[in-house]
């Protein structure tokens, strides 16, 4: 009897892809290249379906890997787009601390095993949500050109170069406005992207921004712990203890963009969300810093919570 093939893994650049095969008991490694183009993905697809593979794992590389998933999930395997961090992390724990594109292949093959969290989407939602991706990395880039633009300003003062600066400025702005506006047409034709949007704004302090960075960024969102969602967003304190020595506990790693989005949102909650609102109050007299990250915690499990029960938010004043 043939033995299973568990899993596949790919290592996708601008020109190759290599591809590894694994299954248990496998001694040898089973490696290929292929050609990034149409006919190589057909056979890498003849090949994977020649070596009995359902189950394929490669990691985000810079938009080259979209050609490769596609064409293979439209053959019908199942195709798992991992995050190359927690690749590089499971390599580390198996003691593969070599890195090349065929190494890098078999450990993928090995981790979209155990890894299985990550989730495997339709073409279709999965297109969506690289689209929303993509426009939201080009508006915080235009926030920062406008941030960039402000601070030039304040220590210019040929008149010339000001006006120049100022007009650019202006022109960031009015791009930021047409974005925003793409990404709501963008998330409203999406179907279910469109329901969990319109879920998490119901929570107050929630706006069209953090709804879209969360569904883009943080997929995680009601599938773990109210503990692994805040470490994924960088929001969970961590201690600092060394024998007698309690040090304070601070935040770190995590996704930057989805924590600048929480920090605008909890602003707005520590006004108008009664939870949050309390919860601020309670706090006062510490740190600014450990109230507002305090807030984004808080609000960031609530959305988590919904997320995972399937409900709009509610106000506990108003809950009968």
């Amino acid at each position: 009897m043939s033995e299973k093939v568990v899993s596949a893994g790919l290592d996708v650049s601008k020109q190759w892809i290599d591809a590894a095969i694994w299954r248990p008991g496998l001694r040898d490694r089973c490696l290929k290249r292929f050609e990034q183009t149409a006919e190589g993905y057909q056979a890498l697809g003849a090949w994977l379906t020649e070596h009995q593979v359902g189950r394929v794992g490669l990691e985000a590389s810079g938009g080259y890997e979209v050609g490769p998933m596609d064409a293979l999930q439209a053959l019908g395997f199942e195709v798992f787009r991992l995050n190359a961090q927690r690749v590089r992390q499971f390599a580390k724990a198996k003691g593969r601390l070599a890195k090349t594109d065929k190494v890098d292949a078999w450990v993928i093959a090995q981790a979209v095993v155990v890894l299985p969290d990550e989730e495997a989407q339709a073409p279709q939602r999965r297109r969506d949500l690289d689209a929303l991706v993509e426009y939201l990395t080009y508006r915080r880039r235009l926030l920062d050109w406008i941030t960039d633009c402000a601070n030039q300003l304040e220590h210019l003062t040929n008149p010339t170069l000001r006006e120049n600066v100022s007009a650019d400025r202006a022109r960031f702005r009015t791009q930021v406005i047409a974005l925003d506006k793409t990404l709501a047409a963008l998330v409203a034709q999406a179907g279910p992207l469109s329901d969990l949007a319109k879920r998490l704004r119901t929570a107050k302090g929630v706006g069209p921004v953090l709804a879209q960075t969360l569904i883009a960024l943080l997929p995680e969102l009601g599938q773990v712990s109210r503990q692994a969602i805040a470490s994924l967003a960088g929001v969970a304190p961590f201690d600092d203890d060394s024998g007698k020595r309690v040090g304070e506990r601070h935040i770190k790693g995590g996704r930057q963009a989805v924590r600048d989005a929480l920090y605008m949102a909890a602003l707005s909650a520590m006004r108008h969300n009664p939870p949050i609102k309390a919860l601020a109050e309670r706090l006062a007299g510490k740190k600014p810093k450990v109230i507002i990250v305090a807030c984004m915690r808080k609000l960031l499990v609530i959305l988590n919570a919904m997320v995972r029960d399937g409900q709009d938010w509610r106000d506990p004043a108003k809950a009968t």
